[in-house]
């Protein structure tokens, strides 16, 4: 299936949601270490991690009064893919342009 047909579901625009993939990027953690450097109240950040659970992004665990939250790293080596391949057609494109504004250029002089 082509990357225009599977365009990825889930994009976190929320930088709460984006600062958290990122410290879970750094490896596993518990809920309460995730929300320390956060503003906001620990339900507030539960409910941040229910939409990323929700999109495959993170994974959440229970061992024993440790909830250890995890990255899901495939769902983002999609959304990665995707933008590549939109990445390349655009370089391909401003390239083709720049090549017809510099004939352009060359027919004028």
């Amino acid at each position: 299936m082509s990357p225009i047909a599977s365009a990825p579901p889930c994009r976190p625009r929320d930088p709460t949601r984006r600062a958290i993939l990122a410290r879970l990027a750094s490896g596993e953690t518990s809920v309460l270490k995730l929300a320390e450097p956060f503003e906001i109240s620990l339900p507030a950040v539960s409910k941040h991690l229910k939409v990323l659970e929700r999109a495959g992004l993170i994974e959440r665990g229970r061992e024993a009064q440790w909830r250890p939250c995890r990255l899901q790293a495939n769902p983002l080596k999609d959304i990665a893919d995707w933008v590549e391949y939109y990445r390349r057609h655009w370089e391909e494109s401003f390239d083709r342009l720049d090549r017809y504004l510099k004939e352009l250029q060359h027919k004028n002089r």
